[in-house]
């Protein structure tokens, strides 16, 4: 058993000119999570973000969406962090990946950031040992097609893809959070 996580941060850039893009899959995961458990969402200018705090297993969670647009999302993780005094490795971050088919979904600690920029940004902040659910969005094809790409929305089945994803990971989210990712990483990356 590791230790409990208290932060789990969903990736993706703010406004409605974004919401249905691939980009914001993390966006789209903690919003699931806080629609599971009854919770609202604050506006926070001091965590330059969206809050929620729901109870998971026993335990308060943080959820959090940085308003920061996806480039600077370090600044509004690390604000939070400072504030309640969350260590890197008790924080869990969703992200898309391009790196995985639609419909695939991996639970991971630490690694690299594949260039994602979201993920340079907290490394920047926080250094890379915390948690992610890396959210498959499938890949274009080419390297020069990726910010279109991510910046574009999923056709229907595609789309229907990602939130099955979507659901598995949150399905699987209170043994991450209890400390259990042993069976958590058993239970998602075997099915």
């Amino acid at each position: 058993m590791g230790e409990r996580l208290r932060l789990i941060v969903g990736l993706g850039n703010p406004g409605p000119k974004y919401d249905q893009t691939r980009h914001n899959a993390g966006f789209w995961f903690v919003d699931e999570v806080a629609r599971r458990h009854g919770a609202q969402w604050r506006t926070e200018g001091r965590f330059l973000g969206e809050t929620a705090r729901v109870a998971i297993e026993g335990a308060d969670v943080w959820l959090l969406k940085p308003s920061t647009y996806m480039n600077k999302s370090g600044q509004s993780v690390a604000a939070v962090t400072a504030f309640y005094k969350i260590a890197a490795s008790q924080l869990v971050v969703a992200h898309d990946e391009i790196d995985l088919p639609p419909g695939d979904v991996r639970f991971k600690f630490g690694g690299g950031h594949g260039g994602h920029n979201g993920l340079r940004d907290i490394f920047a902040h926080l250094g890379r040992d915390f948690w992610r659910v890396r959210l498959g969005v499938g890949h274009p094809g080419h390297r020069d097609q990726v910010i279109d790409y991510v910046l574009g929305r999923p056709g229907r089945d595609e789309m229907d893809q990602i939130t099955h994803c979507v659901d598995r990971a949150a399905d699987l989210l209170p043994k991450l959070v209890a400390g259990d990712t042993e069976r958590a990483m058993h239970a998602l990356h075997s099915s």
